[in-house]
Parts: structure tokens; sequence; C-alpha cells
């Protein structure tokens, strides 16, 4: 057996791997709108942003300190400071902002986005670029997710459209460099250090909109904090990341195709949405597409 044929295997189960771990990730984010509509009942579109952050960097803080990470290397700053931008306040605060009047299922549109945006920043960033058959069905099944849910929508724009865009640019950008980075440090210490980058802020933050927006105690409130602090924020990022880093930025953030209409599911599941007959034959469309991208050269 020579040392390429003994190679295969492990590159496989590490291939393997990789894939479940960012498709867990996907799970963990077609939550975080129905998520985020139950912490609304209980909390205002600041104080949840806020809290939530904090609650996470606790998790985070605790799982550092429990291992004894050192503090990142400097050089690490920089990108930390992206994906806490991105992906720990920008992308939470503008969605959350943008739910008080839109639903979950127009809020997909900018999920059905992401994927694209995502490989752009990726090929742009790390300067790897996917194959013609990559953006095709990259761009296939942008284009499947983004008529499937403006149909949802009724085709109409929302006030929080302005939001929701600004929020998928910073989340790609945010996705792409701590992808990077994962390839440097372990995934979740990526997610814990932008964490704690952001606790000071986030609780000054708690702090003034707390005073301001009056807090309205529910079980559906209290589980939609609880999840999108640490289901969305801290397991998501953990298990995304460390996707990333096995298969690629760019075939990871095409996983995320299946994300809106999962979304849509648990919309129906958690909050009584209904769901169009057309949904699953857009499923079948998107599945077939992640499929190309998985097998396609990037």
């Amino acid at each position: 057996m020579t040392a390429q044929d003994s190679a295969t295997p492990t590159t496989s189960i590490a291939v393997s791997s990789g894939t479940l771990l960012a498709s867990l990730g996907v799970v963990a984010f077609s939550l975080t709108f129905p998520s985020t509509v139950w912490g609304l009942e209980s909390f205002g579109p600041w104080s949840l942003a806020a809290v939530r952050s904090v609650l996470a960097a606790i998790v985070a803080g605790g799982f550092l300190l429990a291992m004894r990470v050192p503090l990142p290397d400097r050089r690490h700053w920089a990108g930390l400071a992206v994906v806490a931008g991105g992906v720990v306040v920008g992308f939470p605060l503008l969605t959350t902002l943008a739910l008080q009047t839109s639903t979950t299922s127009h809020a997909a549109v900018v999920v059905g986005l992401l994927p694209l945006t995502t490989a752009a920043f990726a090929a742009v960033r790390t300067g790897r670029r996917p194959s013609r058959a990559f953006w095709l069905a990259a761009l296939a099944g942008a284009a499947v997710v983004i008529a499937f849910t403006v149909q949802q929508s009724g085709g109409e724009l929302q006030s929080g459209d302005v939001c929701l865009f600004g929020a998928l640019l910073v989340c790609a950008a945010g996705y792409t460099e701590g992808g990077r980075l994962a390839r440097q440090m372990p995934g979740w210490q990526v997610v814990g250090w932008a964490l704690i980058f952001c606790l000071p802020f986030a609780l000054a933050g708690s702090a003034v909109a707390l005073a301001f927006e009056p807090v309205r105690l529910t079980a559906h409130g209290t589980i939609g904090l609880l999840w999108v602090a640490v289901g969305s924020t801290f397991f998501g990022l953990y298990v995304w990341y460390r996707g990333m880093a096995s298969i690629g930025i760019a075939k990871a953030s095409q996983l995320q195709l299946a994300q809106p209409l999962l979304t849509l599911v648990w919309s129906v599941s958690l909050l009584g949405e209904t769901l169009s007959p057309a949904a699953p034959v857009a499923a079948v469309a998107v599945l077939v597409c992640i499929a190309v991208t998985q097998r396609a050269r990037t």
C-alpha cells in the first residue's frame, strides 16, 4: 500500500466528519430566527441581542478557563475582531431588529444569499478559486432559495430589508474570517475569544438596553434567549468553524442552502406559520445543488 493509498481513508473520514459538523451548525442556525421571535416575546431587540452575547460569552469563558487556554497570538486579533463584529454583534443585532417587522420566511431570503456571499468573500480573502461547476451550482441553489422564500413572503419589500442585507454582508465576512482562523486554532477557541472580546460591550449594552426596554419573562421568551445564546451563538459556531476548517469555507458555505428551508419547517412547527406546497420541490432542488457543490472542485 502506498503512502497515498493509506492517506485516502483518513482524508475521506476527515471530509465526512467536517461535513457532519458543518451540517450540525446549519441545523443550529436554522433555529435562530424562530428562537429570536420567541425571545422578542420577553425582551426588546437591543436587550435580546446584548444579553445573548453576555450569556454566550459566559459559557465560552468557562470553557476557556477550564481548559487553561492562553490568550491568542496578537496576529490573530484582527481576525477575531472581524468574527466578533460580524457573527457575535452584527448579524444577531441586525436580524433581531429586522424580525420586529419581517416574518421568518421573509428573513430567510438573507440566509438564501449567505452561502453565495460567503463563497465570494472566501475567494477574495483566501485566494482559492472554486471551479465553474461549483459557482453554477451555488448560483442555481441561491436562485431556488430566493425564488421560494420571496414567493412565500408575497414578493413584498419589508422595512427590515436594509437590516437583513446588512446582516448578510457582516455575517459572510465573519464566517470567512472564522473559517480561516479555525485552520490555525481550534474552532471553539475562535468562537470563545470572539465572544470574550465582545463581553465588555455586551455588558454595557445590556445595562443600557434593559433600563429602557421592559422585560416580560415567558417560557417561550426564556427558551428563545437560551437557544440563540448557547445553541446558535456558541454550539452552532463551534461545530460550524470546525466543519469549515475540515472541508473548506466554500464547500461548507453551500450546506447553508438548506438552512432557509429548515427555518421554514421550524416556523411552521414552532410559530404556526403556513408552508407553501412548493416547499418539497424547492427542497429537492436545493439538495441537488448542494450535492453538486460538494463534489465540485474547490
